[in-house]
């Protein structure tokens, strides 16, 4: 059987979102459909490498289970999609998810503790009455269940398969979500862009200290070399850091740490009583952030604001300078999306922006259109700043 095209994949998975289109907003709806995507994949992937045990082995069930148990993730009998699949005319089938996703946790604590937290399939506040909400669950298991979305390694072939899919619907959800996109999603065509400016090499460790779903992430670290590179995050919102570690788990990334997290208040890339430093730094902060935590900046453990203080209702700066704080000194390089105010705004800012030039860090200003990011139709702008600059002279 050969391998089925990426694009009906796609429209498979996105298809299981008229399950919830019209009674959920796409910011809650993303959550259910990711989950189930990845239950599936993971799910799929142990049931193709125990069909493949089972000839290398011939049955012998005890060194099944011993190969098995050295696999990536481990599945718990009963909380797989095909068991969940059976139970899908069951009464209390939004609470059997509930209970196989938490033994799933527990199955694989070092690595998807937590990643189920903000998810509950028997919320009636979220899905519905009880009634309502079966019939929900059941139509979305049902799409999952679609042979077009068997994600089988030997059957997909392409590893890249499944991260391209959760990619995909990433992309079509912070385009039906309106304002609320900027929190989870870079637009592809910028983080491409951001990936081949800060030229990451092998060996690289790269950070994202407002990660959002990851997507950004992911791009600037497969610029690197083959897979030798090691990804850094934090994010605030609970349920996007769980998105995330999701999106590094189906792209194949198992050297990554993402915290969870305000950076600004509490930044969490430490190591004793300093911020981790790294070779790259690349974000796509929240524009000009009100209340960003000023009240606390003027004590700041890690004297981030040494150029000064950004003003208290725009934290553009606050971002900037934490960015340049974690880049390794000498050879770090910083990329960063901003709102065209940072360019020109004066006093405080003002202020800040002429002690980076006079440092020498800013290396490149890009211009970007107007209309390119989700929830909002305003310009913006790369900055580009070296750690590591032997010349005078700023692109722009």
């Amino acid at each position: 059987m050969s391998s089925p095209a990426q694009d009906e994949i796609n429209q498979v998975a996105w298809k299981a979102c008229d399950t919830f289109r019209g009674s959920l907003d796409p910011a809650d709806y993303k959550n259910y459909i990711l989950v189930m995507l990845f239950v599936k994949y993971i799910s799929d992937v142990v049931k193709d490498h125990r069909a493949a045990y089972h000839l290398e082995y011939q049955g012998d069930e005890a060194r099944i289970t011993r190969r098995l148990a050295r696999e990536r993730f481990q599945l718990p009998a009963g909380a797989d999609f095909d068991s969940l699949y059976d139970l899908r005319n069951e009464g209390d089938i939004g609470q059997r998810i509930n209970i196989a996703l938490e033994q799933i946790e527990e199955a694989n604590k070092g690595k998807l503790e937590g990643v189920f937290r903000e998810v509950d399939f028997n919320s009636e506040g979220k899905l519905g009455q009880t009634k309502d909400r079966n019939a929900r669950i059941k139509g979305l298991l049902e799409v999952f269940a679609d042979q077009r979305l068997d994600l089988r390694p030997s059957i997909v072939g392409d590893e890249d398969v499944i991260g391209n899919v959760y990619e995909y619907l990433l992309e079509r959800f912070a385009s039906d979500a309106g304002k609320k996109a900027g929190e989870f999603y870079t637009p592809g065509q910028v983080s491409a862009l951001l990936a081949r400016l800060l030229k990451p090499q092998k060996g690289d460790t790269i950070c994202d200290p407002t990660c959002g779903s990851g997507s950004l992430l992911i791009k600037v670290g497969r610029q690197a070399d083959g897979r030798d590179f090691a990804l850094f995050g934090q994010e605030s919102n609970g349920t996007t850091h769980a998105l995330c570690r999701m999106n590094m788990f189906l792209h194949g990334m198992d050297s990554f740490r993402i915290e969870w997290g305000d950076t600004l208040r509490n930044p969490r890339l430490v190591e004793g009583d300093r911020l981790m430093q790294f070779d790259v730094v690349v974000a796509n902060p929240p524009f000009s952030l009100d209340q960003w935590g000023i009240e606390e900046a003027g004590a700041d453990a890690f004297n981030r604001y040494h150029r000064g203080l950004p003003p208290k209702g725009k934290g553009d700066y606050a971002f900037i300078t934490h960015m340049i704080e974690t880049a390794r000194t000498g050879t770090g390089r910083v990329g960063v999306v901003v709102p065209h105010g940072v360019l020109f705004r004066g006093a405080a800012e003002g202020r800040i922006r002429k002690q980076l030039i006079q440092e020498n860090l800013l290396e490149a200003v890009i211009g970007l259109p107007a209309n390119l990011f989700f929830g909002t139709g305003i310009p913006a702008a790369i900055l580009l700043f070296n750690k590591g600059r032997t010349h005078g002279d700023v692109l722009f």
